[in-house]
Formats: structure tokens, C-alpha cells, sequence
């Protein structure tokens, strides 16, 4: 029996060790050295301190910036524990609204929204899913050109600044399709906001901006 149960164990020690061990960290080492951005959290730093991450979006409130999409986070209410308050974009947690398609909330919340951006110049029927929407996470860093193309007016207003130079910083850090197949046109909401900020402290052309990666909300 003993003959049969010692290369058994054998082998379950040996692949332990090679697949939850050698493996991961081999991974977790190449992924560093070859990747190094992406494997410590797409981290954005300015002077030396972290100021956000390209792969969590922020809640932003004032004119002067773009807005990501609705987040339904929520959170306990430090003045009563039995309630909840919206934490949206808070990074802790992860969660999507749950409101079914025939909820009044839901209906009145978007309905809100669309008289908002109609207000704002955009067209009834042709107002972007993702600007009405929550996002599924509740921290999707990204939001699509179109919806970001309704708040460039709002955002030059707030800044007293030409619209067309807002539009010019928005199609400069406007991506593709992953491999011009993948996915869909995006805007990083927290880079074109602090690209907008270093525009507005440096009055430097939108061309350049694009290069910086400045500020926080």
C-alpha cells in the first residue's frame, strides 16, 4: 500500500509547490520586469505621489472636469448604521445598482439625467447609452467619446475656455479598439482631467498635453 501512496504524495507535494508557487511568483516576476505599469496597478503619479489609477475611475463633481458614468456604490451612513448613502467610485468596493427595469428609482434617475443633457445642447435621441447608464462595477475608469464630446461645452464654460481647445484634448486622448478590433472607441476619464489641468496651468497647445499626466479632482 505504502508502494502505491508514496509517489502519490510525491506528486501532489511536487505539483503544490511547482503550480501554486514556482509558478505564480515566476508569473508575478516577468509580469513585473516586462510590464511594470500594469503589474503595480497602472498606477498615475505626478511629482513623486500617486494620484490615481487608470484602472479605477473618481468621482468627479465640479464643471471644470469630465464625469465618468453613474456608480450606485453605496455605503453604511456614519450617522445611522442601519442606513446606507451613495459612495460612488468608492474604490473598496464594487457593486451594480440591481434596480429591475420596471423600478420608479430607476426610471426617475434616468429620467433626470436626460432632461439635464438635453438642457446641456444634446439631442433627446441621440444622448449615449453610458451617459444615462450606471456603470456595472460602479469604478469603470472610462466613458465613450460621445458622452465625453455632450460635457466639452460644460467643461469650457466652467474654464472660460474655447470649446474647440477642449474638443482638440478630447480627441487627443481618445483610444481605439484594442488592436482595431477589440472593444470600442474609450475615453480614461482621470487622464483627460488631468491633462485638462495641466492645460490650464500651462496654457500649453492640446498637442502636448496629451504627454502630461497631472493633477487630482
Amino acid at each position: 500500500m505504502l508502494t502505491h501512496l508514496r509517489p502519490a504524495f510525491s506528486l501532489v507535494v511536487l505539483f503544490t509547490l511547482l503550480l501554486g508557487l514556482v509558478f505564480p511568483l515566476g508569473f508575478v516576476g516577468v509580469g513585473a520586469v516586462v510590464f511594470p505599469f500594469q503589474a503595480n496597478g497602472s498606477l498615475i503619479v505626478r511629482d513623486g505621489k500617486q494620484v490615481g489609477s487608470a484602472l479605477i475611475g473618481e468621482n468627479f463633481t465640479s464643471d471644470r472636469f469630465f464625469h465618468g458614468r453613474e456608480s450606485a456604490i453605496s455605503g453604511t451612513d456614519p450617522k445611522d448604521a442601519s442606513k446606507t448613502v451613495p459612495t460612488p467610485y468608492d474604490a473598496s468596493t464594487s457593486t451594480a445598482s440591481n434596480l429591475a427595469p420596471t423600478s420608479k428609482a430607476l426610471h426617475d434617475r434616468v429620467a433626470g439625467d436626460v432632461a439635464t443633457l438635453v438642457k446641456q445642447g444634446a439631442t433627446a435621441g441621440t444622448i449615449p447609452m453610458d451617459s444615462v447608464t450606471s456603470s456595472g462595477s460602479g469604478l469603470d475608469p472610462d466613458i465613450s467619446p460621445d458622452y465625453a464630446a455632450l460635457q466639452a461645452p460644460v467643461v469650457a464654460a466652467a474654464r472660460h475656455v474655447p470649446v474647440e481647445t477642449v474638443r482638440q484634448l478630447l480627441a487627443a486622448h481618445t483610444q481605439g479598439r484594442m488592436l482595431g478590433v477589440f472593444g470600442e472607441p474609450r475615453v480614461n476619464v482621470l487622464r483627460l482631467n488631468l491633462a485638462l489641468e495641466s492645460l490650464s496651468r500651462s496654457g500649453a497647445a492640446p498637442g502636448s498635453a496629451n504627454k502630461v499626466q497631472t493633477s487630482s479632482n
